[in-house]
């Protein structure tokens, strides 16, 4: 071949890719297009949320106003999910555990199962709140039947964990090994919400005995209440980074974050280094107030996305936790210099 002819071809080369290069922009900016930033897109669902399939479907869930089921919608882009069907696959029991205050359901596909975790109460003790696991039995976690496998299990030499006041579980792998966090509460009187870590035995019982990741330090996550909850976990690079909530629910509750080393022990506290100030909270001038309970998913061109719940007026009717005006919305994740993640409502 000529030197000439070679020159053509990589000049085709080049053309091709920028081509390709500028459709994939174009097609992210429709996407932006169809999508809301950072106000409400899937309206009155607190604790939102977002999982992506290896198909490519987005299965949305999140905690309803009522407080006495979970529902899953899908779609196959994150612009279609607002308008998809609702299905509740799991209703609340009449009466003992898990009748009431049914919470923050997450789902997970483990160990080719769907598994749905959540948090509910006993109407004869409201705030018994305790951690509960489903199980799909299926492939289609919207027409398949769920089966209850009651509370999760702590490690058999663990004699404190799920004795309390206990929500918020999340699920996330890392090199192989699967970990559980939670929030459980602690102490007298008003009592204190902590975050803890254990790995995993399988999808419903622990491997090891909890582990105290973060408890609420600083006046930011005092308010109201003493509280560290609503953990997500995000990786970029070689690190992890775990985002919470805190504070009370209203324009007070704002996002905390830990950050550890993919390659470090997560089972010591010391790995995890936590922010001294929060990394997104309340903004009144954009009408944005007590942002937090987040999840994290990625757009169809594989852009990290950020799914948590707002609310859009300071003043709350009646009691925080039973005003249905919390709302799921998306933000882009941005990564700076140094592979951190930044949460800005700019766009």
């Amino acid at each position: 071949m000529s030197v000439r002819n070679i020159a053509g071809t990589q000049s085709c080369l080049f053309f091709r890719d920028r081509m390709q290069q500028c459709m994939e922009m174009q097609k992210g900016k429709a996407m932006d297009a169809k999508l809301k930033f950072n106000e409400p897109w899937i309206e009155q669902r607190a604790d939102p949320y977002v999982y992506r399939h290896t198909d490519g479907w987005y299965y949305f869930t999140a905690s309803v106003p009522a407080y006495d089921g979970i529902c899953l919608r899908r779609a196959k882009s994150l612009d279609k999910l607002p308008d998809a069907p609702e299905v509740e696959i799991w209703h609340k029991h009449e009466q003992g555990e898990m009748s009431i205050h049914i919470w923050a359901p997450e789902l997970h596909y483990l160990d080719g199962k769907w598994y749905i975790y959540y948090a509910g109460g006993d109407k004869d003790d409201v705030w018994e709140i305790r951690p509960y696991v489903l199980e799909c039995q299926g492939q289609d976690p919207l027409k398949d039947p769920w089966k209850e496998l009651g509370k999760m299990k702590r490690a058999p030499e663990d004699e404190f964990s799920f004795e309390a006041f206990s929500l918020d579980g999340t699920v996330f792998e890392n090199k192989g090994e699967y970990f559980y966090v939670w929030a459980e509460k602690v102490g007298v009187g008003k009592q204190i919400s902590n975050l803890y870590i254990a790995k995993m035995e399988h999808p419903h019982q622990l491997k090891t005995v909890q582990v105290l990741l973060t408890t609420p330090d600083y006046d930011w996550e005092r308010y109201g209440f003493w509280v560290n909850e609503g953990p997500a976990v995000i990786k970029h690079g070689n690190k992890l980074f775990l985002t919470y909530s805190a504070s009370e629910t209203g324009e007070h509750y704002c996002m905390g974050m830990l950050t550890a080393d993919m390659d470090a022990d997560l089972l010591d506290p010391l790995s995890w280094k936590k922010e001294r100030y929060p990394v997104l909270q309340t903004d009144a001038s954009r009408n944005i107030y007590g942002p937090g309970h987040n999840s994290f998913t990625t757009d169809e061109e594989g852009n990290d996305l950020m799914v948590y719940h707002l609310r859009t007026e300071s003043k709350i009717e009646g009691n925080p936790l039973y005003n249905p005006n919390r709302h799921a919305c998306l933000m882009k994740v941005r990564w700076d210099s140094q592979g951190r993640p930044v949460f800005s409502y700019e766009e």
